[in-house]
């Protein structure tokens, strides 16, 4: 049946094996992607949403170097929204409320599509070593298709276990078996292999819900779009979302079934996502609160079913029931499916390479939730890095790494491999020291032209971005070259309680200051008619925006990670307090006093310890 060779093997077509097998076919390489079902491939298993914060900015990243997970967001979005458009551009994140049905079925089809990719539907149980390289994979049905290299995108599913109270069974999600085999042989190889736990909530029947008794959530009033490519458009209608809360009731409700919580009685002994607990650790952890917001998701545009964001759970499905029928709006729901948790098998991602490639074997390529991350979002970014330097080696071309500076899949990439993770791993934008170079508006002027290089991306996609570049430059030069009169810019500057000026000045300045907007500068004859004269798009107009109003920002950044390197070996006390430092994470004071490091550069690597974290430690130590 496969007579030939691939070049890249593809086991698992989750977010991160999709993008890698699209990554590596697009570069040229024969590429198979195998998966249990491909009736699955690109499956949302926990929620029906793409982006959010920092998630969004990889989604951007993605689509930069040529990755699909942007084209599809956009396709199969029902709502779209700039999350923390009132704070500064470095923490605007876009994210899509998807139609989950439409986002497998768009991947899958943009996967046909794509030339040198074939499929095969079965389970690989093992790998075939030769000399401490990969050749290939062994199926269940004792099939060996032999390959230059192999990527694992195993998701949940290597041993997985699901817990519902006190049942439990082999599973890697709801309905569909665990993939054994592969973890046993890994180990015999040497490798470390950890044990984690995630969870997603009970899905309802929309029809028996109440939402006039619910807040409503509403997309943006003008939407855009993940994909910088011309192929997608933004949404002209949306679905809303909804919003409701659990309350003292709920809380004492969920307790009664503690005792047959498996997180409580032992049976579960993993560890799950910090910043996504189940909705009985919440109640658990912080006992004092009256109430926790629950976000009522459509799963799509035509279905009825409803994804209960923020109630996931474990507990016995009577228990999930009797205590979603007291929150307001859902006193006659009907359940599709109870939530529930999982544990599988992941492997510590510090016997990793930077191009994700493993140091144990040749050839062997890990990413996803294998490494220890969680979310779609960092998956499909592992994936596509993967698949890019599998097909690079392949074809004995230089690896491909990003920096903490160029992207945050560098940061996610960087982090994993150097700091590990004793817990699943969730990008947020306090874990890149550069975030103020890492925008979403940017990722184009980043990242295309190292897609193009790759081949991943058309030379009109990089011609178009050139453009938009150029043109933000220009328009910035414009400001700093050009004056306004007094007389011109103060009555605008009263209206914005801003201090007038005595005298004419150049635009940046006045521009620069952190209450005059572009529409209030807009109102300038010379700027109004550069605009038109120059036919600047909104992209190019907020990009030059960016530019003037956070110039100062990103140097000060730039110098703060130079200091930063520069005290790297900084010894820290043995009896430091890190109890005193309020204001850094929660987390970051726990694994701190837990791990002692011994200077700042080991104190930096810790996962957890955000490089905010670090400069806090720096101020309490004098520096």
């Amino acid at each position: 049946m496969f007579e030939n060779v691939y070049d890249v093997i593809v086991v698992g077509a989750g977010h991160a094996g999709s993008e890698a097998a699209a990554a590596a076919a697009n570069m040229g390489s024969a590429t198979l992607l195998i998966t249990m079902n491909l009736q699955n491939i690109a499956q949302m298993s926990c929620n029906p949403a793409m982006g959010g914060i920092a998630k969004g900015q990889i989604v951007r990243e993605i689509d930069a170097l040529g990755g699909y997970s942007g084209i599809v967001s956009d396709t199969s979005a029902i709502q779209f929204k700039m999350l923390n458009k009132s704070k500064g551009p470095a923490m605007w994140s876009p994210r899509v409320q998807s139609d989950r049905m439409r986002f497998a079925e768009d991947w899958r089809l943009m996967l046909e599509r794509t030339p040198n990719l074939d499929f095969y539907q079965e389970m690989v149980s093992g790998l075939i070593v030769e000399n401490h390289k990969v050749v290939g994979v062994r199926t269940s049905l004792g099939l060996e298709i032999r390959a230059k290299s192999v990527v694992l995108t195993n998701g949940t599913f290597l041993n997985g276990l699901i817990h519902i109270g006190d049942k439990n069974f082999g599973g890697g999600r709801a309905g569909e078996r665990a993939a054994t085999g592969i973890t046993e042989q890994l180990v015999q190889l040497g490798f470390e292999s950890g044990r984690m736990k995630t969870g997603t909530p009970p899905r309802v029947d929309g029809r028996s819900l109440d939402y006039s008794k619910m807040i409503v959530q509403p997309g943006d009033e003008v939407p855009e779009k993940f994909s910088y490519s011309d192929v997608t458009k933004p949404l002209t209608h949306q679905r809303d979302c909804h919003m409701s809360y659990t309350s003292p009731l709920v809380h004492d409700l969920l307790r009664e079934g503690f005792d047959r919580s498996p997180m409580f009685n032992g049976r579960i002994q993993s560890t799950g996502p910090r910043y996504c607990p189940s909705i009985e650790d919440k109640i658990n952890r912080f006992a004092t609160k009256d109430r926790h917001q629950l976000f009522v998701e459509p799963e799509g545009w035509n279905t009825v079913e409803v994804y209960v964001n923020g109630f996931s759970t474990s507990l016995p499905e009577d228990v999930q029931f009797k205590a979603l029928r007291s929150v307001e709006g859902f006193e006659k729901v009907k359940f599709f499916r109870p939530g529930y948790a999982i544990e599988y098998d992941y492997f510590p991602p510090t016997q990793l390479k930077h191009t994700l490639e493993t140091k144990l074997v040749r050839g062997l390529f890990f990413a996803g939730q294998i490494n220890g991350t969680t979310g779609y979002e960092e998956a499909a970014s592992q994936g596509l890095m993967a698949g890019i330097n599998a097909a690079l080696q392949v074809q004995e071309r230089d690896e491909f790494t990003l920096k903490r500076n160029e992207a945050y899949i560098g940061v996610l990439v960087d982090d994993l491999i150097t700091k590990g993770t004793e817990e699943p791993y969730r990008m947020f934008t306090s874990r890149a020291e550069y975030r103020t170079l890492l925008r979403q508006d940017n990722a184009d002027l980043r990242l295309t032209p190292k897609g193009y290089e790759l081949g991943l991306v058309c030379e009109k996609r990089l011609k178009r971005m050139e453009e938009k570049h150029s043109k933000a430059e220009a328009f910035v030069e414009f400001f700093k070259d050009t004056s306004v009169q007094s007389q011109d810019i103060n009555p605008i500057l009263e209206v914005n309680n801003s201090a007038v000026v005595n005298q004419s000045g150049k635009l940046f300045k006045i521009f620069a200051r952190p209450n005059i907007s572009m529409e209030d500068i807009r109102k300038i004859d010379s700027v109004e008619a550069y605009i038109q004269g120059h036919d600047l798009d909104k992209e190019t107009i907020e990009q030059a925006e960016i530019q003037v109003k956070y110039s100062g920002y990103i140097d000060k950044e730039k110098n703060n990670a130079e200091k930063l390197n520069r005290l790297e070996d900084l010894k820290i006390p043995s009896d430091f307090d890190y109890s005193l430092m309020k204001s850094m994470s929660t987390e970051a004071r726990q694994k701190l006093e837990k791990i002692k490091p011994r200077t700042i550069s080991q104190a930096s690597r810790i996962s957890g310890v955000s490089p905010s974290d670090v400069s806090v430690l720096l101020v309490y130590m004098g520096r």
